[in-house]
């Protein structure tokens, strides 16, 4: 018989739960995007991710660090110059946020179809129905 999963992100007291919610955030598959092609300053990251603030990809970085996803290193220069790259745990995410982008990209128009149907409303019932 197979053990017993460890965790289970369905329960609602499982930690994995908060993981999930990490990486499907806002801004985080977009940081590891940015970091996917290799270590980039802060203000690299915050032009190719476009619209975050620098308080909210401060947090977004400190939380991936936090995390073991991301680490930050500081060069002893004038002005001194921080670098961000994915860890070997922030590479494995990778593959399955860029497959997740790539579904995004692929059927965004199916999507704003989908939302634009809806949000004429239903459909009026045919006479004597």
């Amino acid at each position: 018989m197979d053990p017993q999963p460890r965790f289970d992100v369905l329960d609602p007291g499982c930690p994995s739960r908060t993981v999930l919610r990490h990486l499907t955030d806002r801004w985080t598959p977009l940081v590891v995007g940015v970091l996917a092609v290799g270590p980039a300053r802060f203000g690299e990251v915050r032009d190719q991710v476009g619209g975050v603030t620098a308080k909210v990809l401060t947090q977004t970085l400190r939380s991936m660090e936090r995390d073991g996803l991301v680490s930050r290193r500081a060069q002893p220069t004038m002005p001194p110059r921080v670098d961000y790259e994915l860890t070997t745990l922030g590479l494995t995410l990778v593959e399955p946020l860029d497959a997740l982008r790539g579904w995004a990209e692929q059927h965004a128009d199916e999507v704003l179809e989908a939302r634009s149907s809806y949000d004429l409303g239903p459909e009026p019932a045919p006479d004597g129905g």
